[in-house]
């Protein structure tokens, strides 16, 4: 007669009719709470009230920060004039021409002055269907070179304004080859404007992307030169115009700061600009535009943040009316299994 084990016919602890006992050789892990899922949890239930009231709080909010974004860059006073076409006639080869050749590039413009700007006044040029975000364009730098006068040697990243025959082009690449070169000086009736050109760049690509003791070296000295020349005696973290250059736009159409008038302009002031016009746009069917600008609280002049606030806003107004109507009008009991699909008769029967 066979003998049976007490324990394991008992059903006691240890036995197969307990689940939770532990098993020699085992892979169940440990139960606990956390492995099984059972900490306490929100979980909170979106009613129609609660969707409602978040798109009323979202509209109260949003819609006056629209409002006053948009009321301040209206308050920003802008005159823009695009130079290109007007300091040079003809057709698009006579442009080519008279930009690649040596005769005389200056160009006078007038701009009247609409309305009071206060000073500062910020100087920018615009450019427009210049891809500074092309790949090729955007990698043909060296970052390394431009910090620090020990890696003024490294020039692989630059090809192909790299080397001047067997010496290294600081600052190399394209970027830093194809440096805007116009300038511009401004009178006011018998007198001239100051353009202040100090601090016109970004403080930490001044401090750390940039050199104390890098100085240009073999720069624009090649048979094609690509826009302005560096003073090889200030080094490149002095060299704005170039800092603020090499900080690349993200679009084609783009505009960097040139300077500052530190004075205020009246309505019905004529302002006398008198512009070298070195920059060739022609080539690539760009243009270029001068912009004086003032500045408000939000910054310039842009509408598309206020505009994009009041849609926001407007659009969770429109929906929380529309759910209040529908709410009202044909209401329905939160958790009320008669809406499930598998409750529904077909066809209405």
């Amino acid at each position: 007669m066979s003998s049976s084990n007490p324990a394991s016919s008992s059903g006691g602890p240890g036995s197969a009719a307990d689940p939770s006992a532990p098993r020699r050789n085992s892979k169940r892990p440990k139960y606990s709470r956390f492995t099984q899922q059972e900490l306490p949890a929100c979980k909170p239930i979106l009613t129609p009230r609660w969707v409602i009231s978040a798109f009323i709080v979202i509209s109260v909010v949003f819609i006056p920060i629209g409002v006053a974004s948009l009321f301040a860059s209206r308050d920003v006073v802008e005159v823009v004039d695009r130079y290109d076409n007007a300091c040079v006639l003809g057709t698009k080869s006579d442009k080519i021409k008279y930009i690649q050749g040596s005769g005389d590039k200056t160009c006078t413009r007038i701009l009247t002055i609409k309305k009071h700007m206060k000073a500062p006044i910020y100087i920018y040029y615009q450019l427009d269907n210049f891809y500074q975000n092309h790949r090729r364009y955007v990698k043909s730098r060296s970052d390394q070179q431009l910090r620090s006068k020990k890696s003024e040697n490294d020039v692989s990243t630059c090809q192909p304004e790299d080397m001047n025959g067997k010496k290294p082009i600081v600052p190399c690449g394209l970027i830093a080859w194809s440096l805007f070169n116009d300038t511009y000086s401004f009178a006011l009736g018998n007198k001239n404007l100051t353009v202040n050109k100090k601090d016109i760049s970004w403080k930490s690509d001044r401090d750390h992307k940039f050199g104390k003791d890098v100085f240009p070296k073999n720069f624009q000295s090649g048979g094609l030169k690509g826009g302005a020349t560096l003073n090889e005696s200030i080094p490149l973290s002095e060299q704005e115009d170039l800092i603020v250059w090499m900080r690349t736009a993200a679009l084609p159409t783009f505009r960097k700061l040139y300077g500052r008038i530190e004075q205020d302009l009246n309505p019905n002031d004529e302002i006398k600009v008198t512009l070298m016009n070195y920059y060739n746009t022609y080539s690539f069917n760009g243009k270029k535009m001068l912009v004086l600008s003032t500045t408000s609280w939000l910054g310039g002049k842009n509408d598309f943040l206020g505009i994009a606030y009041l849609t926001v806003g407007g659009l969770c107004f429109f929906l929380a009316l529309l759910f209040t109507v529908i709410y009202l009008f044909k209401p329905r009991r939160l958790g009320d299994p008669s809406y499930l699909s598998w409750n529904r008769n077909p066809g209405g029967r």
